[in-house]
């Protein structure tokens, strides 16, 4: 295994000891999350009792072949804590995250849980965000009128491909990565974006993330 890789399991394993008996769960997707489902997956062999909601159809998939059992997110009215990764983050918490194109259900997931913890390897954080490109999830019949307004607040958009045909989200949307340069003001940037019709998530974490847990090295370092 790789630093990066270790990392991301010592985060892991440090995040899910938050877990608790009967709780309902959130399940993040991505490189770094599949750690908590393996984790998750060994503590409900061994007795642990929970309900999970998974932010995509792979997470779900994944989850399902531990054993974790699943609920659907409509059922319940919160979540008592949300493990999940990041493309990028502060130490103020703020973070890019919708590299794997889960980033409107990690978002709504995120608003109804109790406690979000995010996990990550140190290359993960970084003193400003923007290196790192905002994935931003457009409704197909607004894709071009979204693009002309990322344009007006100075970005630029490109449609994510897989297989040389549009990148589509579990929703049936699209995904376009606006590169903003470093961003000065996270939440300013996050404003003007709710404000665009059409643009049904963007990957600006702002004020969700309740924890950081950073993988460096041997150890874990935690940003609260």
């Amino acid at each position: 295994m790789d630093q990066k890789e270790l990392e991301k399991e010592l985060a892991a394993k440090e995040a899910v000891k938050a877990v608790k008996q009967n709780q309902i769960v959130g399940l993040g997707t991505g490189s770094t999350a599949k750690y908590v489902i393996i984790e998750l997956g060994k503590m409900v062999k061994d007795g642990l009792k929970i309900q999970c909601i998974p932010t995509s159809n792979k997470t779900a998939e994944l989850a399902t072949s531990y054993n974790i059992p699943l609920v659907d997110i409509n059922m319940v009215d919160h979540i008592d804590v949300t493990i999940d990764g990041a493309d990028e983050f502060t130490k103020e918490k703020m973070l890019i995250k919708g590299g794997g194109g889960a980033l409107l259900r990690e978002k709504i997931v995120a608003s109804l849980s109790r406690e979000e913890i995010i996990i990550a390897d140190a290359s993960k954080k970084v003193d400003k965000l923007g290196k790192f490109t905002l994935p931003i999830e457009v409704i197909p019949f607004a894709l071009n009128y979204v693009q002309l307004q990322l344009t007006a607040l100075q970005g630029k958009g490109k449609l994510r491909q897989l297989d040389g045909k549009p990148f589509l989200t579990d929703q049936q949307n699209y995904i376009v990565d606006a590169d903003f340069g470093l961003i000065d003001n996270p939440p300013a940037l996050a404003e003007k974006l709710n404000q665009i019709e059409g643009l049904v998530a963007h990957g600006l974490f702002i004020g969700l993330a309740t924890r950081v847990i950073m993988g460096i090295g041997d150890s874990v370092q935690v940003f609260n």
